[in-house]
């Protein structure tokens, strides 16, 4: 049985609509979290509104919320006054527009959610919009309104049902060249790029995120088992940082050392490292709307 949806409403493309609904497609369940709590009770502490300058404590009643003008000076802005420029939900995913999925730069997907259709009347139309977005393998570009925000949302098939990811808008990214233009462009030779070329296709694989291991979350549920059940926790000695490595030479040498003669195996075989990379940059291809929806 399928969870509670966050969100009910039409999926429509043009004159043809159908009753979807919408649920989150991440959680943070499984993650560890923790509580702040009192050492000498054990009871778990409760946060309070202090005023930054009297240090008083506020109330409910006395809090409201203010836009910073100038530092220290805020302007108020009134409930009713934020309400009345909050957008109203439709309940409508409008499809504006298709687009090719690689012209759609990572950066701006946001918040990914599965679309399913709501009741089995709306079977038929919704196959027909996800099978219709199958064969031109491309994305629709949609509107919706979601905690009376607007939002676009990039839609694809997946599986049997659809992925809507929502866009950030263009001034919540930062422009790159304030932190690239400042990165030198040195002097490579040929033959290092050709070691790290070959470091890369000796380490090519298919995306697989069930190989994923969230080795800190793994480590603090043993950490909360342990002491929990009373057993003594072994601080482990802090390691010893390895020294940076002079020549970059060397360490693309040292790192392909034990591989065997990297150049002997490239030249009698270049068709084959050939083609393993083109499949390699096909399945990158193939996977590459699964990993931006993701």
């Amino acid at each position: 049985m399928a969870p509670r949806a966050y969100w009910k409403g039409t999926l429509k493309l043009s004159l043809v609509s159908c009753p979807v609904v919408l649920y989150p497609a991440t959680t943070a369940a499984e993650k560890t979290r923790f509580h702040m709590i009192n050492r000498e009770t054990g009871n778990r502490l409760k946060q309070q509104m202090i005023d930054a300058e009297t240090g008083d404590v506020v109330e409910g009643d006395q809090k409201g919320r203010g836009y910073e003008l100038r530092k220290g000076k805020y302007v108020e802005i009134e409930p009713e006054e934020l309400e009345a420029v909050q957008v109203e939900s439709n309940h409508t995913i409008d499809i504006e527009s298709f687009v090719p999925s690689d012209e759609i730069d990572q950066r701006y997907l946001n918040h990914p959610y599965y679309i399913a259709p709501d009741g089995k009347a709306a079977i038929d139309a919704f196959a027909v919009i996800r099978d219709a977005m199958k064969d031109q393998e491309r994305v629709a570009l949609a509107k919706i309104v979601l905690t009376n925000r607007e939002h676009v949302m990039a839609i694809e098939p997946l599986g049997k049902g659809l992925l809507g990811t929502t866009l950030r808008y263009p001034y919540e990214l930062r422009d790159e060249d304030q932190f690239f233009d400042d990165i030198k462009s040195p002097k490579i030779t040929k033959d290092m790029v050709e070691l790290a070329g070959h470091i890369l296709h000796s380490k090519a694989a298919h995306f697989d995120p069930s190989e994923f291991k969230d080795e800190y979350e793994n480590a603090l549920k043993a950490l909360v088992k342990r002491k929990a059940s009373g057993k003594k926790i072994e601080l482990p000695e802090p390691e010893e940082r390895p020294s940076n490595v002079v020549s970059l030479m060397d360490a693309l040498n040292q790192s392909l050392k034990g591989r065997g003669g990297w150049r002997k195996s490239a030249r009698s075989h270049p068709r084959r490292t050939t083609s393993r990379h083109r499949s390699t940059r096909k399945t990158h291809r193939s996977t590459a709307r699964h990993r931006k929806a993701g």
